[in-house]
């Protein structure tokens, strides 16, 4: 049976960032009738010498496990109060309860404080007369001659190339060993190509000086952890030997290469597609930014705070398990992400609180609507498609795309994008 709240004294305490500290005290009577009652229930099924099973006395019992009915009784309690105080108040937390103080003598009231975080409350004043322009989306030929060559390498093949010293874009096969006393001298192979970073720079010069099959030993400043400050660059000794060499070559920039990349007949409906790929890309990169600053805008104009437990969790989310990271770097870290992890929780809370206050929710028919748009796209039945993102658990993210999409349409239209 539940405790009678009304039996309860509850006082409430705010605290800043919609912390709150309960303060709950249960009366000696209440605490005394739950003993009896573990008391009881145990008698009922316990076995001791001298008693038929389920037939021991429940004094025996209070005298026998009194410490341990005691607090049996005390966390059903205090679990109990805690519920019923929650409910008096009004009070949804949206962190879990931390038990402190917890006071109580024989035959006295017992007594506990619980402090958790609630869903703030957002006033949301102003919500138009903002100013944002639109980032361009054009889409340079360069930018196009740039994807169609990225083609071109995908489709090439490396060659190899049996005289001459590397180039950048080369393809090159190594065999490298760190010498000197504190070093491991065993040789260990490595691929990579020149001119794109994959090697600390002074190894790629040195293998510009080779000719395949050749070696030497050079000089090497292998730079330090850049997150270690106390990691410096130290110089060393190492050996190289280059044992293959490979350039890639491109197939010509042709109809034969456009209908093998995809179903285009020519050159040109290739290129025509590129274009349109990368206007769309640019299209939704400038309506995000929109999205962004419009996002901003409302923000400021409508400061609030964010409860210390939802950042908290969102800080958790974007490091993940983080196995076998040092504890010290890991809090460095989460220093770092926290002032970006408190923006995004606002973000995601504002529209939220739009959505609600202006009717903005998807509804289950435009949900529908957008799956029968991914069935049709992909060729299947709306019916796998909705058990397949429910599996995943991608229907919820579905969901918030179009509200939020929705959300973003009303904020447009109540600002002037320029």
């Amino acid at each position: 049976m539940a405790i009678d709240a009304t039996r309860l004294q509850i006082s409430v305490q705010e605290h800043e960032r919609w912390r709150r500290r309960m303060s709950v005290t249960v009366p000696a009577a209440i605490v005394q009738e739950e003993e009896r009652k573990a008391a009881k229930k145990l008698a009922s099924r316990a076995s001791l010498k001298g008693f038929r099973k389920g037939r021991v006395p429940t004094r025996v019992i209070e005298t026998r496990f009194s410490g341990a009915l005691r607090q049996e009784a005390l966390d059903r309690l205090i679990g109990d109060a805690y519920r019923q105080a929650l409910a008096t108040e009004q009070l949804r937390p949206i962190s879990e309860g931390q038990i402190e103080d917890v006071k109580y003598a024989p035959e006295e009231d017992l007594s506990f404080d619980v402090e958790f975080d609630v869903q703030p409350i957002i006033e949301l004043a102003r919500l138009s007369g903002f100013a944002v322009e639109r980032p361009k989306a054009d889409v340079t030929d360069d930018q196009v001659q740039q994807v169609l060559e990225r083609i071109q390498e995908q489709n090439g093949a490396w060659q190899p190339v049996e005289a001459g010293k590397p180039e950048d874009g080369d393809l090159v096969s190594v065999s490298l060993a760190r010498l000197g006393e504190d070093a491991d001298e065993e040789a260990r192979p490595y691929d990579f190509i020149l001119g794109r970073g994959d090697a600390i720079q002074d190894i790629e010069t040195a293998i510009k000086t080779l000719e395949i099959g050749a070696d030497d030993e050079f000089d090497v400043t292998f730079p330090g952890d850049p997150d270690d400050p106390e990691s410096v660059a130290e110089t060393g000794r190492v050996r190289i030997e280059l044992t293959s060499r490979r350039r890639l070559e491109r197939p010509p920039l042709d109809d034969d290469l456009a209908k093998q990349v995809g179903d285009f007949e020519t050159l040109d409906a290739l290129t025509a597609r590129v274009r349109e790929d990368l206007e769309k890309e640019a299209s939704d990169q400038a309506e995000a930014a929109v999205r962004g600053r419009l996002l901003e805008f409302v923000i400021d104009a409508n400061p609030f705070e964010v409860p210390q437990s939802m950042v908290d969790r969102y800080v958790e989310g974007v490091l993940g398990e983080a196995k076998g990271v040092d504890e010290e770097r890991l809090q460095e870290a989460r220093v770092q992400i926290r002032p970006e992890a408190e923006r995004a929780v606002k973000r995601l809370l504002v529209i939220d609180k739009i959505a609600e206050t202006q009717g903005l929710n998807a509804t289950d028919d435009e949900l529908d609507a957008r799956v029968e748009e991914i069935a049709t796209a992909n060729e299947t039945t709306a019916a796998k498609v909705y058990a397949s993102m429910q599996k995943s658990g991608r229907l919820d993210s579905l969901e918030r795309d179009l509200t939020e999409r929705k959300v973003f349409e009303f904020l447009k239209e109540q600002s002037e994008i320029t």
